[in-house]
């Protein structure tokens, strides 16, 4: 019984936990479809603002490809109501009117519905409380300082040409908006940084360093690059933000590629981790079985050697308190037996003789 329940006991901890590593890689896939998404919405946004109004491939490409995960996984992780309606908002991009200023803020309810579709996918996958340190800065690092990155530096990037096109009621309408995006992109990168150095400090992942070490680099430098060419304060230069936008759109495909890649490599091993600690349970519980059943046994076969075993042979009405071991025809040697008090048993004989 004690071992029935501790076997019960393991086998609900194994199980969950299983459950929940398979859950938590429905959100790492989901995630990745998402990067490309974010990415293409930014270019959308400097495109629209650059007078295109047709989408771009790059946006059609990743709509399509989170439309697919969410058909697939969006059941689980309870997003389907949520992804619907931002396709919705970015299917009606394209149709925005009301001048630059009235695009730019379209794209910039679109972005933020964007990242709340991350945050629901880190809640409903549980990645949000995964309770390894490694995996736990990786999915904060992937999901929410990397995205945010994008969408400032996006916004920094627009907005900083906006407000140098822009009027004076203009500037005092984007000035702070721009400010405020300047900020939120140091501190993304720097919590970018730290998250993904936490990882690397405190993981058994032989790959992460190396990895993460150049990916994170490239994507500085880009961050960097966009802004310089923003040049708070001045007066924007557009060829730099160009060749910065496109050099961090590479740097963030590459980096939230390894990242996702190493999330998924940790899971995998959790679970090959996790089987094994399957195998251990029922190899445990089938010992204890045949334990219990070899006792069994043992016990059976010994009560029945018992139950045949020849009872020793009595003379009918002897009583057997009273027999003693003696030389045959009750010779005694010339002792009789003493049982108590000899004396007493002399006057009992007595008795019977009179």
């Amino acid at each position: 019984m004690p071992a029935g329940i501790l076997f019960a006991r393991v086998w609900d901890d194994v199980s969950g936990r299983k459950d929940s590593t398979r859950l938590e890689q429905k959100g790492v896939e989901y995630i990745t479809a998402l990067a490309p998404l974010v990415s293409a919405l930014a270019e959308a946004q400097s495109s629209a603002l650059s007078g295109v109004t047709s989408v771009p491939t790059s946006l059609t490409a990743a709509v399509t490809g989170v439309d697919a995960v969410d058909r697939q996984l969006g059941g689980d992780l309870r997003t389907r109501d949520r992804w619907t309606g931002l396709k919705q908002k970015i299917e009606l991009l394209p149709k925005v009117t009301g001048g630059p200023i009235a695009v730019f803020q379209a794209h910039v309810e679109v972005s933020d519905l964007a990242l709340a579709l991350y945050d629901a996918v880190r809640n409903n996958s549980a990645l949000i409380r995964d309770p390894d340190n490694d995996l736990s800065h990786l999915q904060q690092a992937v999901a929410v300082e990397l995205p945010a990155t994008v969408v400032q530096v996006s916004r920094m990037g627009d907005l900083s040409q906006l407000v140098a096109k822009a009027n004076a009621q203009q500037q005092a309408q984007l000035g702070p908006q721009f400010g405020a995006a300047v900020l939120e992109v140091n501190t993304s990168v720097n919590s970018l940084t730290d998250n993904l150095q936490a990882a690397v400090d405190d993981t058994n992942s032989p790959t992460l360093s190396g990895n993460l070490v150049s990916g994170l680099d490239t994507f500085r430098r880009g961050v960097e690059s966009l802004t310089r060419g923003a040049n708070p304060g001045g007066a924007p230069d557009a060829s730099t933000m160009a060749t910065a936008q496109s050099q961090l759109q590479v740097s963030l495909a590459n980096l939230a590629g390894i990242t996702t890649r190493e999330m998924t490599r940790l899971l995998d091993d959790r679970l090959d981790t996790l089987d094994y600690r399957t195998l251990e349970a029922l190899a445990a519980a089938g010992a204890a079985v045949l334990f219990a059943l070899a006792a069994i046994a043992l016990r059976l076969t010994a009560r029945r050697r018992t139950a045949g075993a020849p009872s020793p042979a009595r003379v009918p009405g002897e009583n057997t308190r009273d027999l003693a071991v003696g030389a045959p025809g009750g010779d005694f040697g010339g002792q009789m037996p003493v049982y108590g008090d000899a004396t007493q048993t002399r006057r009992e004989r007595s008795g019977a003789l009179r």
